[in-house]
């Protein structure tokens, strides 16, 4: 949001310097209205409501001080000074400096409104002190109201104490792919068989290897921050794949194994370690001068790599140096706001909160020990963002943990970390993808050292050599024993989002695995999408360690229409899972160049009884507490609506609108193309019905078809165009694979499924729509109009029926137990309306209420005759008359079903499942 905000905050940064500059302003009443505009422009709503101004606290001396801006929701005091005070000097009576009076109002504090940030500012500078260091005021980070437009990004912890300096990391990350791509696509054509795929292979490997050096210089791990740069900058180009192979010899081999002679610029290098530079036989190809100037320059001197972050940029890299994400044109990575909303609820969540009760040395080394024997399996880990967000959110508990060990004056302390990357554990069928990973969690580690020695400065601690790390395995997630990565005892979490692949996309390896993942005899399996193979399999691993929790981003589908029943009733009833959590649907964002778009939802889930609390997130990340949460991601029993082939309740039958299956010769006909037949062969009008399908009724468009019931063979011939039509469907069918298909040729002259009667009405009822319409449009159609099968029709009906299947009632059964066709509603006449519960034993004068309602609706599209359905039933546009004739229907239908007026959509749906449920007792009891 601060990006699409930059014009406003280059307004501001010129609006305060003009201000500064003229000294036009009282500095006490500019001081609302700087911190005001300013967290405005950071994204802050109510700025009024988040800063607190003059904040009262009692000091030791029993005086009483005013902090000038306290922010308590990210935990921020502020202490403002006029313009021109030199904020690292005393003050006039030689007192303090503006950061120890702040440091004393801090002191002053109840322990949990102690500050995590303490600014000092005179408008013009901005001095950050971050609390959790040992020494704050040695680590300062220094802001100028000159630099904001392009430094922002250093303020967002002011309003997101979550993010700190993630959008800074995310840009690096980004950049840092970009020179990773450049790099990869000139060092490409120097290899003699580029498509081989042991060179790429290599490729893949020296990329990593040089990305590697260029980080390990930034972060002074090579002694020199120039090191890497300045060990090839002297070297002539035809020279330098040379270098860097004593380089990758070196680096893989131990100071004391090294060779005695070996020249002074390759001495000081470190041994690395960790498997990295082992494989001695990887190819090199010569270099040019532009390479080495983009290593040496962009990739080197104009660029720190010491801040990437390794969650972002693992993936980042992956999906730039992969051939089949290169080819579809962007890369692919996941948010980091979307792992947490993964991690957080699983068991972050609950870590944070109980490091807040830790007060004693005790508590505090326990609750470090606890959580360094926490193991993660990823089962399809990819580049490892999972994992390696996860691993940085542990140290970041462990570094405060650390923190207030050394306020507690814990100084004996030999190593203070116990947490390590080899608690990580992950499964990745592709092999660069996983030797990314790795170096993904060795940049991890390697960064939160770093940060725990900002912390605990007296530590010597040791970054490199790396740590032996094999916990990622090249392997097919579905078709190895997980116990053979973990053993499951010894498994605390898995976490991760599978391939996201449909049921109907899966290709023929994907389709095996699911038949070898649940077996033959499972009901459905060829249906269900490749995300639930790792249902099962995480099942499976909690059935030998019910302690085991999992939570799994994936494709939506898997809690919509017939995919419940598939997958869900074996993991209720023969796995005994529970859901733990669930977010609902939302749109998937994977801070891509080129974003698919998918929707998705997570759900955290264990054996039963494990967690007794389940929080149900809505798309905005707003939460309830349930009782419990179904399969369809709602508040109630867990029940399963099945596929059911007549209704369950006495009502008129649904079916498909009639099948063509004529390749377009009955059912494709224009206006036009109609017109022209038909006034050339006028006795050909009597065949033209007006045909509607899906598309056609909701935005009102022409479309014709041959309609040849009872039709006489000889007036048929008469007319050539009609008998060519049925010539030509006669040939398209006896040419299918399908032998029923082949016997329609015998009636070529008729649809190939007719199913409505000729001499009543019915209700017709588009099969998909959008889903952003409030009510799918129905409608009743008289008899001379031909339903095509992308509808579903209901004959024998009456005013009634139609009120009910119009109503909020059952639109929020649908928008639950549908299917979707990406988002949009898919409407199954075995899964939506054969399961519907309809009110039994209704009063003449409760269905006469009903259908006047009803009647009121189609009266009110009448108004409208212009218009179509689409545009009638746009939420942001619908007619007056045709909301309230809902809304009179809505409130007659709720009343009806013994629901109140006001009542939330989640409860009607809670409501019907158990008028469902009840039928099915009933039923069974029979």
């Amino acid at each position: 949001m601060v990006k699409d905000n930059i014009i406003l905050i280059k307004k501001f940064v010129e609006k305060w310097t003009s201000m500064i500059e003229e000294g036009s302003f009282n500095e006490i009443g500019e001081t609302h209205s700087f911190w005001i505009e300013l967290t405005a422009l950071l994204g802050i709503e109510k700025p009024t409501d988040f800063l607190k101004f003059e904040k009262s606290v009692t000091l030791d001396n029993n005086h009483t001080g005013r902090i000038d801006v306290y922010i308590p929701d990210t935990k921020v005091l502020i202490e403002q000074k006029k313009i021109g005070v030199e904020l690292d000097k005393m003050s006039a009576d030689g007192k303090w400096t503006p950061y120890q009076q702040a440091k004393e109002y801090s002191n002053a504090l109840p322990y949990d409104e102690r500050p995590r940030w303490i600014i000092t500012c005179n408008f013009n500078e901005f001095h950050i002190y971050d609390m959790n260091l040992k020494r704050p005021e040695n680590n300062k980070q220094v802001v100028f109201l000159k630099d904001l437009e392009k430094e922002y990004y250093r303020l967002e912890f002011l309003v997101d104490s979550a993010k700190e300096n993630i959008s800074r990391e995310m840009e690096l990350s980004i950049k840092a792919g970009e020179l990773v791509g450049k790099i990869y696509d000139l060092l490409l054509p120097r290899y003699k068989n580029p498509n081989d795929d042991v060179s790429l292979q290599s490729l893949n490997q020296l990329c990593v290897r040089i990305v590697f050096c260029l980080f390990a210089e930034d972060a002074g791990l090579f002694g020199s921050k120039t090191a890497f740069h300045d060990y090839l900058k002297p070297i002539p180009v035809q020279l330098i794949r040379n270098a860097l192979i004593e380089l990758f010899n070196v680096l893989d081999t131990k100071e004391s194994e090294r060779d005695e002679y070996l020249q002074d610029e390759l001495k000081s290098f470190p041994y690395v370690n960790g498997g990295l530079f082992s494989n001695k036989n990887i190819e090199i190809p010569q270099f040019t001068e532009e390479i080495k100037e983009l290593i040496l320059q962009k990739a080197s001197a104009d660029f720190d790599w010491s801040d990437i972050s390794p969650t972002i940029f693992g993936a980042v890299f992956e999906s730039t140096l992969n051939p089949e994400t290169r080819r579809s044109g962007g890369m692919h990575y996941t948010s980091i706001e979307n792992i947490h909303k993964v991690i957080d609820p699983l068991f972050l969540n609950d870590l944070r909160n109980e490091l807040k009760t830790c007060r004693t040395k005790e508590q505090l080394l326990k609750f470090q020990t606890k959580i360094s024997k926490l193991t993660f399996l990823d089962p399809a880990c990819g580049s490892g963002n999972f994992l390696t967000e996860t691993y940085i959110s542990l140290r970041k508990i462990e570094n405060e943990i650390i923190s207030q060990l050394q306020k507690l004056g814990q100084a004996h302390l030999i190593n203070p970390i116990k947490i390590s990357i080899n608690q990580f554990y992950g499964i990745e069928i592709n092999d660069f993808a996983g030797s990314v990973a790795k170096t993904a969690l060795w940049i991890a580690d390697l960064q939160m050292q770093r940060r725990t020695g900002e912390i605990s400065q007296e530590f010597e601690l040791e970054y490199l050599p790396l740590k032996e790390y094999k916990n990622i395995r090249e392997a097919n997630a579905l078709r190895i024993d997980w116990n053979d990565v973990i053993e499951s005892d010894k498994l605390n979490y898995i976490i991760g989002n599978p391939p996201f692949v449909g049921g109907w996309l899966k290709n023929k390896e994907q389709s095996n695995d699911v038949i070898n993942t649940l077996g033959k005899n499972w009901k459905g399996a060829g249906d269900v999408d490749y995300v639930a193979c790792w249902y099962i399999k995480s099942a499976e691993m909690m059935h030998k360690n019910n302690e085991i929790l999992a939570a799994l981003v994936s494709t939506n589908s898997i809690t919509q229409g017939e995919q419940v029943s598939i997958l869900w009733k074996p993991l209720l009833e023969k796995y005994n899972v529970k859901i733990n959590f669930a977010w609902r649907t939302f749109k998937w964002d994977s801070e891509s160049n080129s974003k698919a778009n998918v929707h998705c939802v997570i759900i955290g889930f264990s054996l039963k009884d494990i967690q007794k609390k389940c929080f149900l997130f809505d798309e905005n990340g707003i939460y309830k507490e349930c009782n419990n949460i179904n399969p369809y991601l709602v508040e109630g029993d867990d029940i399963i609506i099945e596929s059911r082939g007549s209704t369950l309740f006495s009502v008129p039958k649904i079916a498909f609108g009639n099948m063509p299956n004529d390749d377009g010769w009955l059912s494709k006909y224009s206006v036009d193309k109609k017109n022209e037949i038909i006034n050339k062969y006028p006795e050909a009008e009597k065949y033209f019905r007006k045909l509607l399908g899906g598309e056609e009724f909701i935005n009102n468009k022409e479309r014709w078809c041959l309609w040849l019931v009872g039709a006489n063979p000889t007036d048929i011939k008469k007319i050539p165009p009609i008998y060519e039509a049925v010539q030509n469907v006669k040939e398209f069918r006896l040419q299918s694979t399908r032998e029923a298909t082949r016997k329609l040729a015998d009636t070529s002259y008729l649809f190939g499924e007719i199913r409505q009667k000729e001499d009543v009405d019915f209700i017709i009822v588009p099969r998909v729509s959008s889903e952003n319409r409030k009510y799918i449009p129905v409608g009743i159609m008289s008899p001379e109009i031909i339903a095509s099968d992308s509808c579903s029709i209901i004959s024998n009906i009456t005013l009634y029926h139609f009120g009910i299947l119009t109503s909020v009632v059952h639109m929020a059964w649908m928008r639950t137990v549908a299917g979707r066709l990406e988002m949009r509603y898919r409407y199954s006449g075995r899964v939506v309306y054969n399961n519907f519960p309809w009110i039994e034993n209704i009063t003449e004068e409760q269905k006469a209420k009903i259908e006047k309602t009803a009647q009121a609706i189609l009266d009110a599209r009448a108004l409208y005759p212009n218009n179509t359905l689409a545009e009638l039933y746009d939420d942001a546009a619908m007619p007056i008359e045709l909301r309230k004739a809902h809304n009179v229907n809505d409130k007659e239908v709720l009343k009806l079903y013994g629901m109140k007026t006001d009542i939330e959509e989640s409860e009607i749906v809670s409501k019907l499942f158990k008028m469902y449920q009840e039928k099915i007792n009933e039923i069974n009891k029979k």
